[in-house]
């Protein structure tokens, strides 16, 4: 079985810096690394958890469990109990799980593979209980290769995604599965191009109340640099690019998707530039038939270090997420932001050290009985990881 590495580019981290740049530092009121990964029990999570309807967090690790191709996992925060609820074999069933998962309204999970199925480039998978079932497997052309973003679902339960690669051009896809009983059918609905009209999206997309889809691209639009762009289904899926970044204040490089308030606003992140150089979080507000774009915050950091997940919004409107390889052990950090009249505050709630509390995360975040709760990719005990809890 071939597994197949992430498309999203690494950085190194050479640099030690002593003081984040920018707003106050302040250090969360708690920090618990609650759960080390081991290998058996999955390792290396690339992606964040999902609040389930029983009260649950569910979750993915790109590698481990039974047979090291990856696992699907549950966790009790009462008992601060893991338990493996599928482990990926790597052959038909999909390998190297790197999305969150989403649940539909039967407390069923659906989420991507980046590798595996039937022909080893990914697959659309359905969990209900412990059994796990294939909805599609990507063939690696013209119906696209590599997802590893999570789904979106809209009413009738059709499901929603991206893929890194493939399509009838090699940029990636957006496609829609769409059910009759128990025989699912993919739709390509986009190809990305050459490059101008965007390319690459790592991240997934969002629904709003008309069926239209909202995303990032990490790569292809005017500058080369990634893009925001909207699917419009009254328009037979056609796309208008809504913003192309250029490397500057704006960032560039986004892997994160985008995140509805209730007001219809949009926030997402990029991973690079900014004016700090750890990327930035934006915002994208509708303003009649067009779209305001502005930066709501350039994160502190080195290089290619800000978000790579989709921010999550609290009730009062606060943001936050986590970086990977920035702050003061250049290890990743966990920020909140909070908007104060026309600005917004930036406090940094937590800086890892690489050791035990964890290294490199790369994940979204969930807020579950008022606390924060995420994974990194490494450190830990053993190294393959951990989940952590923040209060903020």
């Amino acid at each position: 079985m071939k597994v197949r590495f992430s498309t999203i580019r690494r950085c190194v981290c050479t640099f030690l810096l002593t003081s984040a740049v920018g707003a106050v530092s302040l250090q969360a009121q708690s920090f618990n690394s609650v759960h080390d990964f081991s290998g058996g029990d999955g390792a290396n999570p690339l992606n964040g958890l999902t609040a389930a309807s029983n009260g649950l967090l569910y979750g993915t690790a790109s590698s481990g469990g039974a047979s090291g191709n990856g696992a699907i996992y549950r966790f009790n925060t009462t008992s601060s109990k893991l338990t493996v609820v599928y482990s990926f074999k790597g052959g038909t069933d999909g390998a190297s799980p790197q999305s969150f998962l989403i649940e539909d309204t039967a407390g069923r999970f659906y989420g991507t593979t980046s590798a595996g199925g039937a022909h080893d480039v990914g697959t659309v998978y359905r969990l209900a209980g412990t059994s796990e079932t294939v909805l599609h497997s990507f063939g690696g052309k013209s119906d696209g290769s590599g997802p590893e973003a999570g789904l979106a679902i809209d009413s009738a339960g059709n499901l929603y995604g991206t893929t890194a690669s493939g399509g009838a051009y090699g940029n990636g896809t957006v496609f829609m599965l769409s059910h009759q009983g128990s025989v699912w059918k993919e739709q390509i609905l986009y190809n990305f191009g050459t490059g101008t009209d965007a390319a690459t999206p790592v991240g997934g997309v969002t629904l709003d109340s008309a069926g239209n889809l909202y995303g990032t691209t990490s790569a292809g639009g005017a500058y080369g640099l990634g893009t925001v762009f909207e699917l419009t289904k009254a328009s037979g899926w056609a796309e208008t690019i809504l913003y192309s970044f250029q490397d500057s204040d704006d960032g560039a490089v986004p892997y994160a998707g985008l995140v509805a308030d209730g007001a219809g606003n949009f926030y997402g992140a990029a991973t690079e530039g900014g004016s700090q150089g750890g990327g930035t979080v934006f915002e994208l507000t509708p303003s009649g038939s067009n779209w305001n774009f502005s930066v709501v915050q350039s994160v502190p950091g080195w290089g290619i270090s800000g978000s790579f997940r989709n921010v999550v919004l609290d009730a009062s409107g606060n943001i936050y997420a986590t970086t990977h390889c920035d702050g003061n052990y250049n290890a990743g950090t966990v920020y909140e932001l909070t908007p104060s009249g026309q600005s917004w505050t930036y406090t940094l709630l937590y800086t890892f050290t690489g050791g035990n509390d964890g290294l490199y995360s790369y994940s979204n975040l969930v807020i579950h009985d008022g606390k924060l709760y995420g994974t990194t990719k490494q450190g830990g005990t053993s190294g393959d990881g951990v989940l952590f809890e923040v209060t903020p």
